[in-house]
């Protein structure tokens, strides 16, 4: 990974804060919201990614090594390698892990068995099918399940809706992906997680740079130009970005928003949730 790409765009600040003081910040964020609803343990899915090692290294800082399980779901088609990351991981942090081979739970819906099942299709399927097994994890070892999700694949819409997005808490969610490299390399995540290519393991071969059709460095390097540092996509245009690049982004976001909300409801009271009933999330607490 090209960190020296980063540094050019201002990466090595988050929010005008240098990268000691954003993990600071993140591990007090877990360690606050996992204990103030009466919780002492951490639940995360480790698929062998920089983003998922990202959000152990800290939960295990945030809550103690005895408090964090590491959750391993492969599927049958899934590259070796990201398990033996999983597992790396969960090695040199030292905590509990539980393996689930999710192919049986996926195959078992007769629809997933049809010859030319649309891979995309299926591979919503088995992200809502991993959230279902990290509730269930988390409801017995009483835990929150902590997400991975960052900044850039929340924009862009990247994501499964109720699947990989679903998470009680998200420490990464306002880090842009080539922020989340800089931090795994602060933390100590091992090199070969950080350096390979950024893959969802759909299927063989996918990526998430190719699916997107633009890599994150430049992602990054435009979704900040837009939201931090408020500039229009045609400044941007004059500033030597492609405006093919550039719109491409700017529709991704516009018509991925819907995952980025919560569902319309149909106003039919004076007190409609999510409208005149809007409470804080820590309400009652």
């Amino acid at each position: 990974m090209n960190f020296e790409s980063c540094n050019r765009v201002n990466y090595q600040k988050v929010g005008g804060k240098g990268l000691e003081s954003v993990k600071e910040i993140l591990i007090n964020f877990i360690s606050d919201e996992v204990r103030k609803f009466g919780f002492k343990k951490g639940i995360i899915g480790l698929s062998g990614g920089v983003d998922s090692a990202v959000s152990a290294y800290l939960t295990v800082e945030a809550l103690g090594v005895e408090n964090v399980v590491g959750v391993m779901m492969p599927y049958r088609a899934s590259n070796p390698t990201s398990l033996e990351d999983a597992k790396l991981v969960a090695k040199n942090l030292g905590i509990k892990t539980i393996l689930i081979d999710i192919s049986p739970m996926v195959e078992a819906y007769s629809e997933m068995k049809e010859k030319g099942v649309d891979r995309i299709r299926r591979g919503n399927f088995m992200a809502r099918i991993r959230m279902a097994v990290l509730y269930d994890i988390s409801c017995k070892e009483k835990g929150l399940v902590v997400g991975t999700g960052n900044k850039t694949e929340t924009l862009l819409g990247y994501t499964t809706l109720y699947g990989d997005s679903a998470c009680a808490i998200n420490p990464l969610g306002d880090l842009y992906k080539t922020q989340v490299w800089r931090l795994a390399k602060s933390l100590g995540v091992p090199k070969r997680i950080i350096e390979k290519p950024p893959s969802a393991d759909l299927w063989a071969g996918q990526t998430d740079e190719g699916e997107l059709g633009v890599n994150y460095i430049l992602a990054d390097k435009v979704l900040y130009s837009l939201f931090e540092l408020n500039l229009t996509p045609e400044e941007l245009i004059l500033r030597g970005y492609e405006a093919d690049i550039v719109y491409k982004i700017v529709d991704t976001i516009r018509k991925t928003q819907y995952k980025r909300v919560e569902p319309i409801i149909a106003k039919v009271s004076t007190a409609t949730v999510g409208k005149e009933l809007s409470f804080p999330r820590d309400w009652g607490t």
